[in-house]
């Protein structure tokens, strides 16, 4: 095949449409009629970013009776959620407002957006985001914006030292030039609003483009119709690689930064070209205030700024302007968003001479995940199938590690019968008696702080790495092998500096293993008891025997055929498995019989696996009536007989089928339990 072609087949693979369409270019005319049919092209950087964000859509959940909004956006789903936030939808609630509001011109487009959380809890990610989506979203026909250039004959080349383009240095909208004095008048007479969006055009042109325009304006005698034959509107695509729209600053060594880094510096070979210093040609508009107009400029440690740098961003902020050396201030359109850790804002608290910088700050709590479930599926993202390849990680295991950073964040319940463990199960939407959902709402207003402290998702993930590269993780890790990694690293957490915060850490890995034996006994139960047909036996006999009770009847025996009491001693050793007393066992009893009718009249049939209490009181009866049977202790020791391995091995598939182990952690798993029969633990 000749070079040509193979050249020919990557060149089909282009859309040469899209790239068309994404390079547009016209003139100011063509631009009018294309704000006439779609007035929403010449957004404010608010108004667009929200747009983006709505875009994705929304879902609307209820927690703990409170209406909750998640935005998709964060959850990334174009990137198959490569930088998902997960479990902070209240504090991305919050932010989206604020950007709304903003977008609304309700004076939050006059501050800084400050995140503010504990190292590690999603700030940067949240950031990461909103300038990876604004940057996609210029190039969809939704998110279009445009900018202008301008193009002058030969005879008027002068005004750029030759060059016939003269591109707007800092991408401003082109509705810009019309002047501002009869702008409104001109949006109005146009016709540029639409299906109730105006276009919000604030300020003037900046520093080179007016003095152009100001040239083009004497020459041709005021005629402002022929100086805008000049201009040639094209798309403006956001870029953070190419610095067009999206800006990001981060604080270095003082001796080598200065406040030029935000605002642009001097050309000092061009003033040769144009003369005098005080040229604004001849000034360079690529400060990452400059480059972030019409986008967003993230701030990383922001509170780290020297204090040079907060007045280019007091104006930036309240007064939406720049002050370029040498020119007078140059209007700007672009969010501005910070973040900061509790340690730099307890700094910014106690500093008087930043009281003009907290006042033009909204601040938005990013806060460590308290919800289980949420927090599993940050190590799931990065420690699946898929990306740990040759490596098995057994049940339980990120599961565990997330319980522990779970507990570390959470404050002690100021009421005494409610442990740590149950604090987090009831944020995690599990039930508990005597727990409504007006008593977790109230268990959350108490601890103000809940979630700006603890263990960062970081550290987990570090200790889990390390397991899967240490020589007892080349084939699997368990949460055993987790755990004691994430406890010997608590000796040198750079994190943690005193040692009753270390020994509180250290308790709640033990309050995390207890919890692991729980589970990994109930599995075993549930795998020993598996027996569908065994339990439907079992129930069936349950049943008819609490029926006769409660009315009063007598069960026929079916083997002697004899009528007799109600089986007390079952009915009994079933009940007491989920904790029913002596003294509450009728209205367990009628609580089931009235269950029963109530699907009989709706005209269903009763299924025991629908009744979780009674699903798990059953299973429980079963397995203590099988344990005997499988012999299950015998794996703690040296021999083992071949009727016995034989239920061992339906047990390990059960295992592996129904839970999914693997070979080893499910022999792994049976012989952790059998030790516990072994030492006669198991209840």
């Amino acid at each position: 095949m000749s070079s040509v072609s193979l050249v020919d087949r990557v060149a089909a693979l282009q859309d040469q449409k899209r790239y068309e369409d994404l390079h547009w270019t016209g003139t100011f005319e063509e631009y009018l009629d294309l704000v006439r049919r779609n007035p929403r092209v010449a957004r404010t950087a608010y108004e667009r970013l929200y747009d983006m964000v709505l875009s994705h859509g929304t879902e609307e959940y209820v927690d703990s009776k409170k209406k909750i909004t998640r935005y998709r956006f964060f959850q990334d789903e174009v990137h198959e959620g490569r930088d998902a936030i997960f479990g902070l939808d209240i504090p991305l609630m919050r932010l989206v407002s604020v950007l709304k509001a903003a977008a609304l011109r309700y004076g939050t487009e006059r501050r800084i957006i400050l995140l503010h959380g504990p190292v590690g809890s999603s700030k940067s990610t949240i950031a990461r985001l909103l300038k990876k989506g604004i940057e996609e979203y210029s190039r969809s026909p939704e998110g279009a914006l445009y900018t202008y250039e301008w193009t002058l004959p030969e005879g008027l080349r002068y005004l750029t030292a030759g060059q016939e383009t003269f591109s707007s240095p800092m991408n401003e909208e082109p509705l810009k030039l019309i002047p501002s004095d009869v702008r409104e008048q001109a949006i109005t007479s146009l016709g540029l609003e639409r299906d109730g969006f105006r276009p919000y055009i604030r300020g003037n042109l900046n520093p080179a483009c007016r003095f152009i325009f100001r040239e083009l304006m004497l020459h041709y005698k005021g005629d402002w119709s022929k100086v805008v034959r000049h201009v040639r509107v094209k798309r403006l695509l956001l870029s953070e690689e190419d610095r067009i729209g999206i800006g990001t600053f981060q604080p270095k060594d003082e001796k080598n930064q200065d406040s030029t880094e935000l605002t642009g510096d001097i050309n000092y070979r061009r003033i040769a070209e144009y003369g005098s210093d005080t040229d604004p040609r001849a000034f360079n508009f690529d400060g990452e205030f400059n480059v972030a107009n019409r986008g967003v400029i993230e701030f990383v440690e922001i509170l780290k700024l020297d204090v040079a740098f907060l007045y280019d961003l007091l104006g930036a902020t309240q007064e939406q302007k720049i002050k370029p050396k040498k020119f007078a201030q140059t209007d700007i359109d672009e969010v501005i968003i910070g973040h900061t850790n509790e340690a730099e804002y307890n700094r910014l608290l106690e500093n008087k001479f930043m009281e003009a910088l907290r006042d033009r700050t909204v601040k938005i709590d990013v806060p460590y995940i308290t919800k289980l479930s949420e927090e599993i599926k940050i190590y799931a993202k990065d420690y699946n199938p898929k990306k740990v390849r040759g490596r098995f990680i057994a049940p339980h295991t990120l599961e565990m590690a997330a319980m522990w950073a779970i507990l570390t964040r959470l404050e002690d319940p100021k009421k005494h019968q409610l442990s740590l463990l149950q604090k987090l199960k009831l944020f995690d939407g599990k039930t508990l008696p005597g727990f409504t959902q007006d008593s977790v709402k109230e268990l959350r207003k108490e601890a103000i702080r809940e979630g700006m402290e603890g263990i960062s998702p970081r550290y987990i993930q570090d200790k889990i790495a390390n397991c899967l590269v240490s020589e007892r993780g080349q084939m699997s890790i368990n949460p055993f092998m987790v755990l004691n990694e994430l406890e010997g690293g608590l000796r040198s957490h750079s994190l943690i500096n005193n040692d009753d915060q270390r020994k509180r850490y250290t308790e709640l890995l033990a309050v995390v293993k207890q919890e692991y034996e729980d589970i990994v006994k109930n599995e075993v139960q549930r795998a020993i008891s598996a027996d569908a047909d065994a339990i439907a036996r079992l129930c069936g006999n349950y049943i008819d025997n609490v029926k006769a009770y409660t009315q009063r009847e007598k069960v026929k025996n079916p083997y002697t055929g004899q009528d007799e009491e109600p089986d007390e001693r079952l009915m009994r050793s079933i009940e007491t498995k989920i904790d029913i007393p002596e003294s509450r066992k009728d209205d367990f009893r009628r609580e089931i019989m009235n269950y029963i009718g109530a699907l009989a009249i709706e005209g269903k049939q009763f299924d025991y696996r629908t009744n979780e209490r009674l699903y798990k009181a059953l299973e429980l009866k079963l397995f203590e009536d099988q344990k005997d049977s499988i012999k299950l202790t015998s794996l703690v020791s040296q021999v083992v007989d071949r009727e016995a391995q034989e239920k061992i091995d339906v047990v390990k598939q059960r295992l592996i089928r129904n839970y999914g182990y693997d070979e080893i952690s499910a022999s792994d798993v049976l012989t952790y339990v059998a030790s516990i029969f072994a030492r006669g633990e198991m209840k």
